[in-house]
């Protein structure tokens, strides 16, 4: 499986606030917010990010991380075959990205996301 970067989602009160803290202070640039989350990143190093989120719009659960990968069909077979459980099914949603939300051994929920950039 090509990962193309992990970022952790902190769970938040409000994810349209704070976002001085991570622009001013740590440097980051705002890479999208779309109320419910907001993700910021490294201008310098797209690998490095970090995403406030208060809720998930579609899933069922809200998820620790974003596993962003080159393939996500091929990571949503591959956990099938392995007998993960699928929490929230491989998704084409409206805001542009194509997911799938799998539990891991320690029930963590990790969201594994394919961007079209």
């Amino acid at each position: 499986m090509v990962i193309h970067r992990i970022v952790p989602n902190l769970k938040v009160g409000d994810a349209t606030a704070g976002h001085e803290f991570y622009v001013d202070f740590l440097g980051l640039e705002k890479a999208f917010d779309l109320g419910w989350i907001a993700s910021f990143r490294s201008p310098d190093n797209r690998g490095a990010q970090v995403s406030l989120v208060t809720g998930d719009a579609s899933a069922p659960e809200d998820s620790v991380m974003s596993v962003d990968v080159a393939d996500v069909d091929d990571a949503y077979a591959r956990a099938q075959q392995l007998g993960y459980e699928i929490v929230h099914p491989l998704t084409d949603e409206p805001w542009g990205v194509r997911r799938f939300f799998v539990r891991d051994p320690h029930g963590h929920v990790i969201n594994i996301v394919s961007h079209p950039d």
